[in-house]
């Protein structure tokens, strides 16, 4: 039985062209700030709003919302935060306006 060498097909390496997506030299850094969500509580929550101090609670007739925030502090991630959606409104939106 002979044996049959694989044939591969070589692309032809393309040439990095100063400015272009494909340039390396220069990377966009993108400075990362604190920013908020509303979201649905979901089932198994088991977090405390920020505010308040009391539990995020899911309950299956009241579809409650929270606001979960990602902090970070000189463009490093910190923590997560969590709020009910009227508390949020409360502490006077410290993360900004919620993204829906």
């Amino acid at each position: 039985m002979a044996k049959t060498a694989a044939k591969t097909k070589e692309t032809p390496a393309r040439p990095r062209v100063k400015g272009s997506k494909t340039d390396v030299s220069k990377q966009v850094k993108i400075k990362k700030v604190s920013r908020a969500v509303t979201r649905l509580v979901e089932p198994g929550s088991q977090v405390d709003c920020m505010h308040c101090d009391e539990r995020v609670k899911f309950q299956a007739k009241m579809r409650h919302q929270q606001v979960i925030c990602n902090v970070y502090e000189k463009n490093k991630w910190i923590r997560v935060e969590h709020f009910h959606a009227d508390c949020y409104k409360k502490a006077k939106q410290p993360f900004g306006k919620p993204i829906d």
